[in-house]
């Protein structure tokens, strides 16, 4: 689990352990291939790949699954945000592609099942598409047979930004409740069987702000250049929890921290995998009657570079929090909280309550809400902020003791 915004340190400490690691020859033979086992070629690369334009994309997909091959931001030479010269490698069952789909569901009191895209892989069904969609498909053929469920995937132009939208709808005579609902978010950290150069120019990493409606995850590569990725919501899918995917067969190691989920939904995991942890968001399941149907999805923004990130957020009507001097605090520091978006706050929970004071200190010059914050209880705090429009964006501390202990 990882705090709000302010990740470039982490990055860039990430960025030289990891290439003083991938240079090393022994490295770089002893995690080539995966887990060493044969991989039975499911994707369907044979197909071949459909090219599509977005404003600030160029999206391939590969045309037997439509998950994505490439995305590539138009302007930087043929960059690609995802590890497309690991497709070959990862083309088996189980690897994990931008654009899959993971399922937990129950209708009454049953028990959970999980249902996955990337389980078994089949060809899916193409739907017609038309502006702005680029591209469709019924998933039924890559999911089990029994889930209730119809899926259908969405790759289509939102505003301007490339989307990824999936419509879940209830096809059976109960109602199916949504435990969890994760979205596989596959970009290229992967640094192991690379040179120092290959990795600069061909890798990024990718951080979240695991905010709920206010989330999004930033992939930025390893440069340090732009263009940078920003992910956001698309329609009502908050950014609730961020779950490793365990399952996926691509070596993890030093020089490779896994692919991860974004997970509007998370209330069957936090009653099973994660009974005994505290996640940081709450919990949440949603429940379709027949005949329903309910849309999750992202958007893909494109920030000139890093220092672009929060202004590209905020153009894009999306609350931005900044903490100074961060989101660690000593009991002994007064910290400030600046928050921006058009929409009026209407309340702030704190979370355990006598964890932090928090105290309104007027605007910026800029027009930013302006709070001051104080750590009153060890442990970590929540601040959960509700605007007007109903969006509720959560900021997450860690009260630590007073700065002259710590130093002590």
């Amino acid at each position: 689990m990882k705090w709000p915004p302010a990740p470039h340190a982490r990055s860039l400490f990430l960025c030289a352990l990891a290439l003083s690691l991938v240079a090393s020859p022994h490295a770089r033979g002893a995690q080539r291939g995966g887990r060493g086992r044969e991989t039975v070629l499911t994707l369907g690369l044979e197909q071949g790949v459909l090219g599509l334009d977005s404003p600030l994309i160029d999206l391939e997909l590969v045309r037997a699954s439509q998950t994505v091959a490439a995305l590539q931001p138009k302007g930087a030479d043929g960059f690609d945000f995802t590890p497309g010269d690991w497709l070959q490698r990862r083309s088996g069952d189980g690897f994990y592609h931008l654009g899959d789909l993971n399922l937990r569901l129950r209708s009454g009191s049953g028990d959970w099942q999980d249902y996955s895209t990337a389980a078994a892989r089949r060809p899916v069904e193409a739907v017609t598409a038309s502006a702005p969609v680029l591209a469709a498909a019924d998933l039924a053929a890559t999911l089990p047979a029994d889930i209730p469920l119809q899926v259908r995937r969405f790759w289509e132009v939102a505003d301007g930004q490339l989307a990824l939208r999936f419509e879940l709808q209830n096809r059976s005579d109960q109602a199916v409740e949504i435990g969890s609902l994760g979205m596989p978010m596959v970009f290229n950290n992967i640094l192991q069987g690379r040179s120092l150069e290959e990795a600069h120019a061909e890798a990024s990493f990718h951080d979240p702000y695991i905010g709920n409606d206010a989330g999004y995850l930033q992939v930025t590569r390893l440069t340090g250049e732009g263009p940078t990725l920003v992910v956001v919501p698309y329609g009502d899918t908050p950014f609730e929890a961020y779950n490793p995917l365990l399952s996926d067969p691509t070596r993890r190691g030093v020089t490779f921290e896994g692919f991860y989920e974004w997970m509007p939904h998370s209330l069957a995991h936090a009653e099973n995998e994660w009974s005994e942890a505290e996640p940081w968001n709450t919990p949440t399941s949603a429940t379709l009657p027949p005949g329903e149907a309910r849309s999750y999805g992202v958007r893909f923004l494109v920030a000139d570079g890093l220092r672009d990130i929060e202004p590209t957020v905020a153009a894009h009507g999306r609350p931005v929090a900044v903490g100074i001097p961060g989101y660690v605090l000593p009991m002994d520091v007064e910290a400030k909280l600046f928050l921006d978006y058009p929409e009026r706050i209407v309340n702030i929970e704190v979370e355990p309550e006598e964890a932090l004071e928090f105290h309104g200190a007027g605007y910026t010059e800029n027009g930013w809400v302006t709070y001051t914050v104080e750590g009153r209880a060890w442990g970590r705090a929540r601040l959960t902020v509700t605007y007007m429009d109903g969006l509720q964006q959560t900021i997450h501390y860690k009260v630590i003791k007073p700065a002259t202990e710590v130093a002590a």
